[in-house]
């Protein structure tokens, strides 16, 4: 049976509609000038005229780019960072999340308060730079990886999903003979894939978008993830090539061949290309994993 709408639901669809739309121009925009500016000649990118379409077509930025030896090894270690992390991330969130789950865990409270303090007070910067230098993690891959593995409110929102599964199945478990280990690994992890693909799809995204901590612990350039490489061509490339110490590439660029905006632009859609990549493929656990975190005990 069709549900006929009264005029202010129309009214209110229609409105809805119209801000969806304004808030999708308004996000879509950026991405769109990066590509137009990465394709566009150089005159019309030195006169500002490129918006969303590019006006002619060139490669320079891109031949540039791909040609640097920074960025085959930048991607390299941030897939590293990414997939150790996250897998790292989840293993231990979830085992963690588990433990504070089962009402039989005796320090149960002690460790719920102990990760509820963690979310409001922090060391700061210099302890934490103090307390990595003192583990003998800098300039070590693992200085990527291991502060990252454990968030007091992934573990929560975890708990809570864990909790909402049906104490039905772990107590038929139970009296099958399974411990714990068995139950998280049979049971809890097949049920929990919107969640695990939610938060690990959280986690890769800010692994690979991640430069501050590769700014603070991280002097050797062979283990900088890729977006050092991105800021160093972003932010401190020289517009007249002298920070490439004018080599074939940076005579290209000052005899016209790419504009710098060119080969910034380009380093920013390679850089997130792989990301985009990923989405298709866990899209249908998105959505629902995403309102798991609206309820929180």
């Amino acid at each position: 049976m069709k549900i006929k709408k009264i005029t202010s639901d129309r009214v209110f669809d229609g409105i809805n509609t119209l801000i969806m739309l304004v808030l999708m121009a308004i996000m879509l925009y950026p991405m769109l000038n990066v590509l137009a500016v990465s394709f566009s000649d150089p005159v019309p990118i030195a006169a500002g005229q490129v918006t969303i379409f590019p006006l002619g077509f060139n490669l320079g930025g891109y031949e540039f780019i791909l040609q640097e030896d920074g960025l085959i090894a930048g991607y390299r270690n941030s897939v590293i960072y990414c997939l150790t992390g996250t897998f790292l991330m989840l293993l231990v969130t979830s085992l963690c999340a588990y433990s504070l789950a089962m009402k039989h865990f005796l320090l149960r409270k002690f460790f719920t308060v102990y990760l509820a303090i963690t979310m409001f007070f922090g060391g700061g910067m210099v302890p934490t730079y103090l307390l990595i230098k003192n583990l003998g993690l800098l300039n070590t891959l693992w200085v990527m990886i291991i502060p990252g593995c454990v968030s007091a409110y992934n573990v929560f929102v975890f708990r809570t999903f864990f909790q909402q599964q049906p104490a039905e199945l772990r107590e038929s478990a139970y009296m099958d003979g399974a411990n714990d280990l068995v139950i998280w690994f049979r049971i809890v992890l097949p049920l929990s894939k919107p969640l695990f693909a939610t938060y690990g799809l959280f986690h890769i995204v800010g692994t690979w978008n991640s430069w501050f901590n590769a700014l603070l612990y991280l002097t050797r350039e062979n283990l900088q993830p890729v977006q050092m490489f991105l800021r160093r061509i972003v932010i401190t490339f020289d517009l007249a090539g002298a920070a490439y110490g004018g080599n074939a590439q940076s005579s290209l660029m000052m005899q016209g061949r790419f504009h710098p905006m060119n080969l910034q632009m380009a380093t920013v859609v390679v850089v997130m290309v792989p990301i985009l990549c990923i989405y298709p493929f866990i899209q249908r656990y998105f959505i629902k994993g995403a309102m798991i975190g609206a309820i929180k005990g």
